[in-house]
């Protein structure tokens, strides 16, 4: 589709058109269909030693347009070289990549005009007011000065402010200031809306305050928001979810199905004898079901925990051991990130302030 020029290209859209999950077989959309499209993409930087390291390793990667989709890996996984790279701010080493149906490599300046970036540090002026911060950026973005004071109007209005316009950022809270920063993200009407680790650093009310107005944009204007994260409870707000680690992508899918690919629960038991304990449940354990001890107590990995639960305790408390506690619980993301990487996500996100 031709993108619209002149004033009116600028505007809002307000549509909001539902897409599909997945594309048809007998009719794959092309790269243009999709949001962001990604082949073989790489990024590479020569080391102290020669050799090459490699950030970025062979992402394919499909986000559709109107989706919340979120890059989810520990800190120096890959994230955000990748979002650099869709933003046209840094060249790919090999491989190809469309974001809002424009090619990075040879249409850059087309990819920064239709996409927002909102980065991981704060990029406003604490000592201009909330309108003076979106009048410049809505200038430094070509609006005419009376289209600049309509957006940046409309733009804090959508973001909460409008009743603040007239204060110095300074005296913002956090979450006031990442909504401000979104909102001026937002002043040219972005197509796509690249969000870096959009909530490190805010309590969890100001946290949850921004991912109330990232979906309400989502509901009303039909965007596209491309969010990169730690924090894995900030991935369940997003329809999929791509799991990279060390560069390379190990898993995409919805949130749901990802954990419903690792299949069984979880079931913890605390006892006064766990190492007897231990020999009774490796017993009943269903063959090729591992039983492992550690300082939570008995785990083990059945479908239908919580049935199993009654039938664990029955039998230990026959064998004169007292059961302490017990507990069943379905797959996490970080379940599905240690099953995909051998690893753990949750010490990151726990030293990052996320937890688990």
């Amino acid at each position: 589709m031709r993108r619209q020029t002149g004033p009116d290209a600028l505007a809002p859209t307000g549509v909001g058109t539902a897409v599909p999950t997945s594309p048809s077989p007998a009719h794959p959309p092309s790269e243009t269909a999709y949001a962001v499209s990604t082949r073989g993409l790489v990024k590479s930087y020569p080391g102290p030693d020669g050799q090459s390291t490699h950030a970025v390793r062979g992402l394919d990667l499909d986000v559709a347009r109107g989706e919340t989709f979120a890059f989810l890996g520990p800190n120096g996984a890959g994230k955000s070289t990748t979002i650099a790279l869709l933003c046209a701010l840094a060249r790919p080493t090999s491989g190809r990549a469309t974001v809002a149906g424009a090619d990075v490599l040879t249409q850059p300046h087309e990819v920064r005009r239709r996409v927002g970036m909102l980065f991981q540090h704060s990029a406003v002026d604490p000592d201009l007011t909330a309108e003076q911060n979106l009048h410049i950026h809505a200038r430094l973005y070509g609006l005419p000065r009376r289209q600049a004071r309509l957006r940046t109007a409309e733009v804090l209005d959508t973001a909460g402010l409008a009743d603040r316009r007239r204060s110095l950022v300074r005296t913002f809270s956090g979450g006031m200031r990442r909504r401000l920063e979104i909102a001026r993200q937002l002043l040219h009407a972005p197509e796509v809306l690249f969000l870096d680790e959009p909530t490190t650093g805010l309590d969890p009310h100001a946290r949850a305050q921004v991912w109330d107005h990232l979906r309400t944009l989502r509901a009303q204007h039909g965007s596209t928001l491309f969010v990169t994260t730690h924090y894995l409870e900030e991935a369940e707000h997003c329809d999929r979810i791509a799991i990279i680690d060390r560069g390379r992508l190990v898993a995409q899918g919805a949130p749901l199905a990802l954990k419903a690919g690792i299949g069984d629960d979880l079931v913890v038991l605390r006892t006064d004898d766990d190492t007897s304990a231990e020999r009774i449940v490796r017993s009943l354990a269903p063959p090729g079901h591992a039983v492992d001890v550690d300082a939570e107590g008995i785990r083990l990995r059945v479908s239908g925990g919580s049935a199993w639960i009654p039938r664990l305790c029955a039998a230990l408390e026959a064998a004169g051991i007292a059961v302490r506690a017990a507990s069943a619980t379905p797959p996490t993301l970080d379940d599905v990130f240690f099953h995909h990487t051998g690893r753990s996500m949750a010490p990151a996100a726990a030293a990052a302030g996320g937890g688990r």
